[in-house]
Formats: C-alpha cells, sequence, structure tokens
C-alpha cells in the first residue's frame, strides 16, 4: 500500500467503476453535440476576482467553499468551484461572440473543487458536463438546454428525476421583490451570518436549507407577483415550449439556486432516491454576468449536470448501463514463436478496429485464460507451436465455450464477421 492517500472529500476513478463515469459523460455530451454545441476545455484555476465578481461574494461557493490561494509570483488564484465563469471567460478573452453568429452554443466536461463537508454525493472534488449559450435572449434557447438534459438522462435510462422551473425576473423587477424581501426578513429572528446574506442578497436565504429559517420563511413574498410583464410573457414561452416537447416540469416558485448571476428563467434536476443531496443538475440564464466579468451585453443560458450524482441516481434506480467488454479478443500464446505471431496479430486486430489484449508475463495456458475471462473478451485467440505448423489458431468463443480452428491468414476477418 502506498503511503499517501486520495486527499479527503475526493475519490479515484478506478475500473470498472470509470466506464460507468464514461458513459454518463458520453450521453450527457451526446445531445448536443448533436445541436451545434462546440468542446471547449478551461484551465483548473482562475483569478479568484472571476467567480467572487461572477459567481457572487455572498455565495457559500465564494465565502466558505472556494480553493483560493497565492502563486509564487503573488497572484491571487483559486481552484474552479463552478464552470460557466469560466466558460464565459474563455469565449470573451477569444473574442467567439464577434466571430459569427450567436449565440455561441458551447459544451464542456471536466472536474471541479468546493471545501464541503463530504458525504455521499458531495465531495470536495467532483465532474461535471456543462453546456452555455452565449449571446441570445431567447426562450426557444432556454428550453432547448432543458430539453437536452431531459434526452440525455432518459438515454441513460433514468426515469425518476424530476425538473423544478422557476423565473428570477429581471434587472427591471427583481430590484423591486429584492427589496420588498428584505424588509420581510428584517422582521425575522436570523443569525447574524444570514442577516448579513440578506443584505447582499436576500434571494440566497430563500434557498436556506435549515429548518428554523425555513419555518420564518412562511408568508415570505413571492416572486412571481413582482415579475413584469416581459419576464411573466418570456417564462410562459419557455413553459410552453418545454411542454410540447413533451417534457414535464414541476413549477417551484422557491427555485433559486445558490450562484448570484442567475437571472429568468432558472430550473434544476432532482432525484428522490438521494437522499439530501437530491440534486443532480441544473441552471438557468445568466444575461448580467458578461458585464460582471468585464465583457459586453451578451444574455445567455446554461447548465451544469454531475456526472457523480448521475451516477448515484443510476445505481437508485437499479439502472444497469449497457457498456461493451474494453476487450473483444484476448490472446493467449503458447511459446516463443507463438508469442511473437500473435503479438502482431493483436496489432493487426487493433488496426482493423477491433479491441484486442495479449497474455504479457508468459503465463501459462491456465493463468492466461483467467486473464481471458477476467478481461470479458467475447473471444480467445489460442496458438502454439503446432497450431502454427499447421497454420491456424484456436478462436473460442468465451459466452459459448466452443472452439475452432481458423487460418491464420484469415484471423482479422473472422474475428470481424462473427462480432458483426
Amino acid at each position: 500500500m502506498s503511503t499517501f492517500k486520495a486527499p479527503k472529500g475526493t475519490y479515484d476513478l478506478i475500473p470498472p467503476v470509470s466506464v460507468k463515469y464514461l458513459a454518463v459523460r458520453e450521453a450527457i455530451s451526446g445531445p448536443l453535440r448533436n445541436s451545434g454545441y462546440g468542446y471547449i476545455e478551461t484551465p483548473g484555476f482562475e483569478d479568484v476576482g472571476l467567480f467572487a465578481r461572477g459567481v457572487g461574494e455572498s455565495t457559500d461557493i465564494v465565502s466558505k467553499e472556494m480553493y483560493a490561494f497565492e502563486t509564487k509570483g503573488g497572484d491571487q488564484l483559486a481552484l474552479r468551484p463552478e464552470g460557466t465563469a469560466s466558460v464565459l471567460r474563455a469565449a470573451l478573452e477569444a473574442s467567439l461572440h464577434k466571430q459569427g453568429n450567436l449565440p455561441v452554443k458551447l459544451w464542456y466536461s471536466g472536474s471541479y473543487y468546493r471545501y464541503e463537508r463530504p458525504q455521499k454525493g458531495r465531495y470536495r472534488h467532483f465532474s461535471q458536463v456543462g453546456a452555455e449559450a452565449i449571446g441570445a435572449e431567447d426562450p426557444a434557447l432556454d428550453a432547448e438546454l432543458i430539453i437536452l438534459a431531459d434526452q440525455a438522462y432518459r438515454s441513460l435510462g433514468l426515469r425518476n428525476f424530476r425538473i423544478l422551473l422557476n423565473s428570477l425576473g429581471d434587472k427591471e423587477c427583481r430590484p423591486v421583490y429584492r427589496e420588498a424581501l428584505q424588509g420581510f426578513l428584517r422582521g425575522l429572528d436570523l443569525d447574524a451570518e444570514t442577516i448579513r446574506r440578506a443584505e447582499i442578497n436576500p434571494l440566497r436565504v430563500l434557498d436556506d436549507k435549515r429548518a428554523d429559517v425555513q419555518k420564518q420563511l412562511v408568508g415570505a413574498p413571492m416572486l412571481r407577483d413582482y415579475l413584469c410583464d416581459a419576464c411573466k410573457a418570456y417564462h410562459e414561452e419557455v413553459r410552453a415550449l418545454i411542454t410540447a416537447a413533451g417534457v414535464a416540469f414541476e413549477d417551484d416558485e422557491k427555485l433559486v439556486r445558490g450562484l448570484d448571476y442567475y437571472t429568468r428563467t432558472t430550473f434544476e434536476f432532482v432525484h428522490d432516491g438521494l437522499g439530501s443531496q437530491s440534486a443532480v443538475g441544473g441552471g438557468g440564464r445568466y444575461d448580467g454576468l458578461s458585464e460582471m466579468i468585464g465583457g459586453p451585453a451578451l444574455p445567455s443560458v446554461g447548465w451544469a449536470l454531475g456526472v457523480d450524482r448521475t451516477v448515484l441516481a443510476l445505481e437508485a434506480e437499479g439502472v444497469e448501463l449497457d457498456i461493451p467488454a474494453a476487450t473483444s479478443v484476448f490472446a493467449v500464446a503458447l511459446g516463443e514463436e507463438a508469442r511473437r505471431v500473435l503479438f502482431g496479430k493483436v496489432t493487426e486486430l487493433r488496426r482493423a478496429g477491433i479491441a484486442a489484449d495479449f497474455s504479457y508475463g508468459g503465463k501459462g495456458l491456465k493463468g492466461a485464460m483467467k486473464d481471458a475471462n477476467r478481461s470479458g473478451a467475447r473471444f480467445a485467440v489460442v496458438a502454439g507451436e503446432r497450431d502454427l505448423a499447421e497454420g491456424v489458431v484456436q478462436l473460442k468463443d468465451m459466452e459459448a465455450g466452443e472452439q475452432s480452428p481458423v487460418a491464420l491468414a484469415d484471423l482479422v476477418d473472422e474475428v470481424r464477421a462473427r462480432l458483426a
């Protein structure tokens, strides 16, 4: 055993579990790639100010959970706690909004970091797949992203998730609601930290999960009663488009989400089989974020889906992913000449696009066949000196247990035909 262990709140992804994570990432990104979203990758760390200004200093993410540090050169950096601010920063830096038609549609996948109390479904290092549509104010974009996330989850076989939907208003109507909510909150018995948060961003108090706080919030003014006509019309169009696509959702007037940059549409994907960590993903519209980080006005919308929690949701529903075996053919060589010849055939199989592996380490037949079984290979190719003298190898169907000789020169074509 190594002297070192993974840091608290983190994990290593190793086979065979890691295959599930790859399958989930592929399933989530598939609908995006088919809908005009291009892949983007950003650094694992950014200027602290990007998140302080974009995500919001009143959020737990920035005030309590962000890994911030000073470099040897004196720069103040932070490990990225979320993806949207980084993606928008990269798009602005590369002037993607000036290079073609808007919106700029991007998707990403990577690791993110928050200093949280570790528990199942909540880690200090976690994985997400996200999507952003930058530079257009259109309810069809909001609906598109919700529909694509729903499609991704259903393609994985998930059924017991729910979509929660709300509108947070815009710069015209939200200040009026903010003032009304702050007036209500000032009359409550709240701790000093919550009072401070209420003065910076009172909507964040609505997202407080503590029972004693939620009890006091009964009777709080509702944002829906303060939405301007434009926000009401926008939200109704989003709802209508999602409904027309056959995607079910629930209106949740208390849905706020944990980041300050959201405006208008906000949504969350929840799975009731995960206990307290029920959110598997979410997102919304962030029309003012570009200006917050020094860019031009670029109304945008996006989401991020948690890979870790999606895997937990699959396990909660008992969904087994149909993941093909990593190896289709496993070669077992008996003798030095057979070893040389079969290694060459394994190379040929791989070049033909057939997943193939080889018995390394000079094991005997029994040990090598155990390796073949463990690999999950559909076929084993076995050859010794006598087989080679006859110009054949033995091709064994590992499922049926049947074995038959195949001409060495025909091996690749025979395997391809049988796999087809």
